[in-house]
């Protein structure tokens, strides 16, 4: 097995890492325009979308921490269509309780501690969901499953994660255009977290990536 921890932040830089390229490039490092987009200027949001995700093929094709084994015959992650609507700013409730350490299992039985850091609520298609926050160092992670999970999407689940710094006021943007599955979704031998049983959404989310087999 992979050391899960190296595995696991490495996938975290990446995804942020292409995150705040695009921000920049974009958007001159304004979290407001950034905010605005899908609403204001929907198709440049879609075309935003489209550029960081061609950027994270280019990584897993030619990137030394890859997951991905064959890349010679590698063409591209699979990902539902971009949806505006999946981008929605939730409110967070603190984790007010003591047990704020969380131990989260790793698909390899090892584990890792985490904070419970709070709960976004927020609606999509007009019905109230609710997501566990969990935080590791500086990076608030979501991990979680939905109806799509083993079907369209990585039966693990998906992730999302965010540095610390983008809650505001207790707010925070999620935007389920970007989840993405682990590493250990293209090879077995990554050990990756699993999401705590309270972060399944009883809904479909039709946003962010698939799998192969979930596009036919």
């Amino acid at each position: 097995m992979f050391k899960n921890k190296v595995i696991r932040w490495s996938t975290i830089a990446m995804v942020i890492a292409i995150l705040a390229y695009f921000v920049i490039e974009n958007f001159g490092g304004s979290s407001t325009d950034a905010e605005d987009i899908a609403v204001t200027r929907p198709q440049e949001y879609i075309e935003k979308i489209n550029k960081e995700r061609a950027a994270k093929d280019e990584l897993f094709r030619t990137g030394k921490d890859s997951p991905i084994a064959d890349k010679e015959s590698f063409h591209g992650l699979h990902y539902f269509k971009v949806n505006p609507e999946y981008r929605v700013k939730a409110t967070i409730s603190p984790y007010m309780k003591d047990d704020k350490e969380m131990i989260v299992t790793y698909t390899d039985s090892t584990s890792e501690k985490y904070e419970r850091y709070g709960y976004a609520n927020f609606k999509i298609n007009g019905q109230d969901q609710k997501l566990l926050l969990l935080r590791n160092e500086s990076v608030i992670s979501i991990l979680f499953r939905d109806e799509t999970s083993g079907k369209e999407t990585y039966g693990g689940g998906r992730y999302l994660d965010y540095p610390v710094s983008e809650i505001k006021n207790n707010t925070i943007t999620l935007d389920f255009n970007n989840a993405y599955s682990p590493y250990c979704a293209y090879q077995p031998d990554y050990a990756c977290p699993v999401p705590p049983a309270e972060n399944t959404l009883h809904i479909p989310i039709w946003a962010g990536e698939q799998t192969e087999e979930g596009v036919h």
